[in-house]
């Protein structure tokens, strides 16, 4: 039986660590992160995600500026905003709420954040940085979970790691970060051929394609490392939703070393990755060196 992951508690642990260092630099440099979040319109879902957000960068003390736009906000008003905030000293990072109401384009927005307030790591800058070894704010699910593989194996020099998705968001990026970490790293999704015979090569694989339970036990190569991505929605017969991986838990925890779980897995790990890059580019931006607490 596989080892289960706590991507819950790994991510308390790190939004501690970030709260004791938000106290020194309080009281060491006068320095207190900001973070201003941008929600345009009345999404549910996302309404949720910026409150908990919210909470949670107060937590860990950090000053949280929520932007609560309404859904006919034109682009031109948006982008006026993300211009005051890049101006804005107390602002250390910005992050826009995707998705966008439709009549907004989201690549000139996410591109009009200054890269180093960039706390999604999606600006062409940064993707930039991620893939040619500079430095730049990383994305934070991939950045998630390569915390929780690295608490898992520590030195994962030449191994080999399996990504299934090459969305620019998960995908792409966590492939960047396997290969600074000198994994043999493949990437496949929908058009791979013999996608499960590649999967069983992994000695790490990281679902992150979408697809309710496509990756089974016998996809994993017998003690590999399992990070879940997905989150997918499932109506159940009395009519509740469950959220689901794109791992078939049952049978992949029988194979796998370890596995995360969905829900309490990768999850909880993006904001608080999300509040670790706000403390990144508040010290870059006040020229202190950032603290090395993964």
């Amino acid at each position: 039986m596989a080892r289960i992951i706590d991507g819950k508690a790994i991510a308390a642990e790190l939004r501690a660590t970030l709260g004791d260092e938000c106290s020194r630099l309080r009281a060491e440099h006068g320095l207190v992160p900001g973070l201003a979040v941008v929600l345009v319109g009345e999404d549910p879902a996302s309404q949720v995600y910026v409150r908990n957000k919210g909470r949670q960068t107060e937590e860990a003390g950090m000053v949280s500026f929520q932007h609560k736009l309404p859904a006919d906000t034109s682009q031109v008003e948006l982008l006026g905003l993300i211009e005051r905030l890049n101006e804005d000293p107390a602002i250390h990072g910005i992050l826009v709420q995707l998705p966008l109401p439709g009549h907004i384009d989201p690549e000139p927005i996410l591109s009009a954040i200054d890269p180093a307030k960039d706390v999604d790591g999606f600006h062409p800058i940064n993707v930039g940085n991620l893939y040619t070894g500079g430095t730049g704010l990383v994305p934070c699910t991939p950045l998630g979970c390569m915390i929780l593989v690295k608490r898992e194996i520590p030195a994962l020099s030449g191994l080999r790691a399996l990504v299934l998705g090459r969305s620019n968001i998960v995908g792409k990026p966590v492939a960047a970060l396997l290969l600074r970490e000198h994994c043999t790293v493949t990437i496949a999704h929908s058009r791979t051929r013999k996608l499960a015979e590649e999967c069983r090569r992994a000695d790490i694989l990281i679902a992150a394609v979408g697809q309710t339970e496509m990756v089974k036990g016998d996809w994993i190569q017998p003690g590999a490392t399992v990070i879940d991505v997905g989150i997918n929605r499932v109506e159940q017969a009395d009519g509740k939703a469950r959220l689901l991986g794109d791992v078939e838990f049952s049978s992949a925890s029988q194979v796998a070393g370890a596995i995360t779980p969905v829900p309490g897995g990768v999850g909880p790990m993006t904001i608080a990755c999300l509040l670790l890059n706000t403390l990144t580019a508040a010290c870059r931006q006040h020229g202190l060196p950032v603290p090395d607490i993964l």
